[in-house]
């Protein structure tokens, strides 16, 4: 019989994580392409983003500057490897590497930018854990195949994939194909999940903008691409790791009554679960197709593709945990929402700044909930909280609430491991402040490193270590045993 594990493993990779288009910057340089990240204006938490056609003038888009990683990737890493980071999750921007996506020869700028990421990554000693598709995809196919909802984009996705598999088969081992896939189960992650433009509209589409139909072809269409380069890469280099990566919220029903019950099932295996089973298991589960009927949603699908995603599952599941949603066939009072989910208020729950409900036993019911569906191994690759940080006037960032916020979720990925989760990673989200994709600010700041840059646009890129910085270094040095209170 198995003994409990009272600690991290030895093993654990401890890091942080950012996306391309989120850090980059540089949007034109390089002979890098226009991405559907591109034409995306800033927003705040009272006026939605807005998708637009072309670059307009006058209007803000945050991703052309990012925070300028694209200039500043050696001071970062630097940073990271003082923390002691084990593992650094990005993503490479695929424009950058074909920019329009169509192209017959890849971009040697866009190549040797990463090669000289992973060089600069190799020199500390920190593992790249890499996502193929973060949130963008070359522009030019949004215009003439929108987006995903096109099988054209298979066999695209499959040549750049081959092309940076190739190019950084002997520097990248943990691979990533698609970022929070299952955003495109909800109307509102139309956008950002699949590249799709239904009309100029917000980010996140209004509930009648919505077909579940194309949405759910765009959805097999990314599993049948993941499927395909999971296969291609592990011919590159039989070492690859491939992982899936989907957003999870523990879905608590609001009361008792068997329908509450019911509907918090049903979240669970259709906006949780549709697209994981199909990565981790290689078919659709019999909810899934039971949801597909009943929404008379019919998928245009080969005997071919099914045979893919049979042959191309994944090795260890990835995800993000920020907040839980709670629901009820009924819904009284006030609803909130976070990271691409709505549901009812929960009273027992804090919140954050921007309304997102606090819940790190949430956590610890997904990571049981997940591992005890699939047994296979675990990587929570994003949590994290937003929020307004302050400057003191001896130049001290005190985030206090953020160390709260993150010791509370370590402490429950702990008891998880005691519960026999076989957890291999964990790299909180925007380890270095990054422009938020709900809102493009730049205001809701996550990172244990403070980025002068603001959400008018201004500010001298400046880094400075926070508060949060040297709790987390104690906590990657003790394997996650020191969890407390550090000196400042």
């Amino acid at each position: 019989m198995k003994t409990i594990r009272e600690t991290f493993p030895d093993t654990f990779l401890w890091g942080g994580a950012t996306s391309a288009n989120q850090i980059e910057g540089g949007y034109r340089e390089g002979n890098k392409g226009l991405s559907s990240a591109d034409l995306v204006t800033i927003g705040s938490p009272t006026s939605k983003r807005r998708v637009t056609k072309g670059i307009q003038e006058g209007e803000l888009y945050p991703s052309h500057e990012g925070i300028d990683f694209y200039h500043h990737y050696k001071e970062d890493i630097k940073l990271f490897a003082e923390m002691g980071f084990s593992i650094f999750r990005l993503s490479i921007a695929w424009s950058r590497i074909f920019p329009t996506g169509e192209e017959s020869e890849p971009n040697e700028d866009g190549l040797q930018f990463y090669d000289n990421v992973f060089t600069e990554l190799e020199k500390y000693g920190i593992e790249p854990l890499v996502t193929l598709s973060h949130y963008e995809l070359p522009y030019a196919l949004v215009e003439k195949y929108n987006g995903w909802e096109s099988k054209e984009l298979i066999d695209l996705f499959a040549k750049y994939a081959d092309t940076v598999f190739n190019r950084y088969k002997d520097k990248v081992t943990y691979w990533i194909t698609f970022n929070e896939l299952n955003c495109l189960m909800k109307p509102y992650g139309a956008y950002i999940a699949g590249g799709m433009i239904l009309g100029e509209s917000g980010l996140f589409f209004n509930l009648e903008e919505d077909d579940k139909g194309r949405r759910m072809q765009a959805v097999h269409n990314q599993l049948v691409a993941s499927a395909t380069v999971v296969k291609a890469g592990r011919k590159i280099n039989p070492g690859f790791r491939f992982g899936c990566m989907s957003t999870y919220h523990s879905p608590y029903p609001y009361s008792c009554h068997p329908d509450d019950i019911m509907l918090a099932q049903e979240e669970d295996l259709i906006k949780n679960f549709l697209c994981s089973d199909v990565q981790v298991r290689g078919s659709y589960s019999g909810q899934a197709i039971r949801y597909m009927h009943d929404h008379g949603i019919k998928l245009d699908v080969t005997d071919e593709e099914e045979r893919i995603l049979a042959e191309g599952c994944v090795d260890y599941y990835t995800f993000s945990y920020y907040t839980p949603f709670t629901v009820s066939k009924n819904p009284p009072g006030e609803l909130t929402g976070g990271n691409m989910a709505r549901g009812i208020k929960n009273p027992h729950l804090k919140t954050s700044d921007w309304g997102w409900q606090i819940d790190p036993q949430g956590l610890r019911w997904a990571l049981n909930n997940i591992y005890h569906r699939y047994e296979i191994p675990m990587m929570i690759v994003e949590n994290g909280l937003g929020a307004k940080d302050r400057i003191e006037e001896d130049g001290t960032i005190q985030d206090d609430y953020r160390i709260e916020y993150l010791r509370e979720h370590i402490l429950a990925m702990k008891e998880a491991i005691k519960d026999g989760v076989d957890l291999i990673g964990y790299t909180p989200w925007g380890c270095i402040d990054l422009v938020s994709v709900s809102t493009g600010q730049m205001d809701k700041r996550y990172g244990f490193i403070h980025v002068d840059k603001y959400d008018d646009g201004t500010g001298t890129f400046e880094r400075r270590k926070k508060k949060s910085f040297h709790w987390y270094r104690q906590v990657i040095s003790s394997n996650g045993e020191n969890l407390g209170d550090v000196p400042m």
